[in-house]
């Protein structure tokens, strides 16, 4: 009798959770389904957002939703542009074509047309073919947008012709384009815009104009716009030296740099792989726990057992949690680490570039003997510094104003390392003297009275 009891029980237990489990699922929309898509993506989660969009295009097209589908195509096709640009541009044709079939805003059509044809450069450009029907595609983008007086698309697909001219080592014809985008370029195309104009200027050899371009380009918190800048303005400072092995050398450098930043990104999307099968994970844990809450009502044994069991599973998972954290702080230290060995190899490159100046072989062969520096060779310390520095003394400049031209030199030979006995050989004064016009240099100028602060610590922070 207690057997058979104790089957209807749990037979009438699970009843309750599937008409609970029902009540609570809800049928997913195409558009709901675009958006957890694009949260993913957002995460960097590649894999998971890859297969969510997929999902949209088939929700899209049973329901008939086609600005839905023919958007979620477009994002799977950037969303395997950089592994695989074939399968990215036949998507892109598909949007193209349901676009067509079902036209709606002329403002996604001219995108649509600009990332088809940035794919089919990039095939074209992967396998050494023809770049037409890129430039059919992004022409006839650029004529709707001039014709509607779209200013940011007309920008966007300028620069499209530019990076494609460049590509095809067009490079005059580049330079031509990507000054048209920059003319109208809006705040947000600008950094891209003027990205393409300098490396033009870059490959015609037009050191200056690429270098005056270069330092216009705000990179703000996009670490890896802020890091091609200052490799490519530290790759004219070595042209203009004739250093072609070192500026091979930074170029080897730079990409090691992005190797790590590239691999950083992928531990994420593992971190938030992981972390949202946790999350999934314990929505069930908790569905389970609402159920057998419900079952109090029926009996107090089986509750204690729900319970017991409840507490088992949490405690396994907190301690699984624990154990994944652990592992990740572990993973972040050794990012730490990559990240610290990447400066390294960037300050070696600095100060080996430093140490090949001619004006730097001067300084360090002159022993007790008088220096002489010429104002060219003061411009040339000065610039190179600049280059491979972050602008600082040119920051300092703009920040001191009324400094003299003679403390300017001083801060650059203290930033150097010079000796204050090469320095007095400059001058023609004494070590004494030269540690009294620091001193004077770190109150009148800087405002610091601080005894144990030098002015080495004081460049240092600008």
């Amino acid at each position: 009798m207690y057997s058979k009891v104790r089957y209807i029980f749990i037979i009438f237990v699970l009843l309750a959770a599937y008409s609970c489990k029902q009540q609570d699922q809800h049928p997913l929309t195409a558009k709901a389904c675009l958006e957890e898509a694009e949260s993913a993506l957002a995460n960097d989660s590649i894999r998971l957002g890859e297969t969510m969009l997929r999902k949209t295009i088939l929700l899209a097209e049973e329901s008939e939703d086609w600005h839905t589908d023919y958007i979620a195509y477009q994002r799977l096709a950037e969303a395997l542009s950089q592994s695989n640009a074939e399968e990215a541009l036949q998507l892109m044709k598909k949007a193209l074509t349901i676009y067509e079939q079902h036209p709606d805003d002329e403002r996604n059509y001219v995108i649509l047309l600009d990332y088809a044809g940035t794919y089919a450069a990039q095939v074209a450009f992967t396998a050494e073919g023809s770049y037409d029907e890129a430039l059919g595609f992004i022409n006839k983008a650029y004529d709707i947008a001039k014709k509607n007086q779209m200013t940011d698309l007309m920008c966007q697909t300028l620069t499209s012709l530019a990076n494609i001219s460049w590509a095809k080592e067009d490079y005059r014809q580049a330079l031509d384009y990507a000054h048209q985008a920059e003319s109208i370029a809006t705040e947000n195309l600008r950094p891209g815009t003027l990205q393409v104009l300098a490396r033009s200027y870059l490959d015609l050899n037009m050191l200056d104009s690429a270098e005056i371009v270069y330092r216009q380009i705000e990179s703000g918190e996009d670490v890896h716009m802020a890091y091609i800048v200052q490799s490519n303005l530290a790759k004219i400072a070595l042209r203009r030296m004739g250093a072609t092995q070192v500026e091979d050398d930074v170029d080897h450098a730079f990409e090691q740099i992005e190797d790590f930043y590239y691999k950083a990104l992928e531990q994420k999307n593992q971190y938030y792989q992981e972390t949202l099968r946790q999350e999934m994970e314990n929505q069930q844990l908790e569905y389970q726990s609402k159920m057998y809450g419900r079952t109090l009502l029926i009996t107090i044994v089986a509750s204690l057992v729900v319970i017991f069991a409840i507490v088992m599973v949490v405690r396994y998972k907190m301690r699984t949690q624990r154990q994944e954290k652990r592992q990740l702080q572990q993973e972040a230290e050794h990012q730490k680490t990559l990240l610290h060995q990447a400066n390294e190899v960037v300050s070696f490159l600095q100060n080996f570039i430093l140490e090949r100046t001619e004006v730097m072989k001067k300084l360090n062969q002159s022993g007790d003997s008088l220096v002489c520096l010429s104002p060219h060779e003061w411009s040339e310390i000065e610039r190179t510094l600049n280059a491979i520095d972050n602008n600082r003394f040119a920051n300092i400049r703009e920040q001191y104003p009324n400094m003299q031209e003679d403390d300017i030199r001083l801060c650059l030979l203290t930033w150097l390392g010079i000796s204050n006995r090469v320095i007095g050989n400059i001058y023609c004064i004494t070590v004494s003297a030269v540690q009294h016009r620091k001193l004077k240099l770190k109150k009148d100028v800087f405002r610091e009275t601080n005894p144990d602060i030098t002015l080495e610590q004081i460049l240092t922070s600008k």
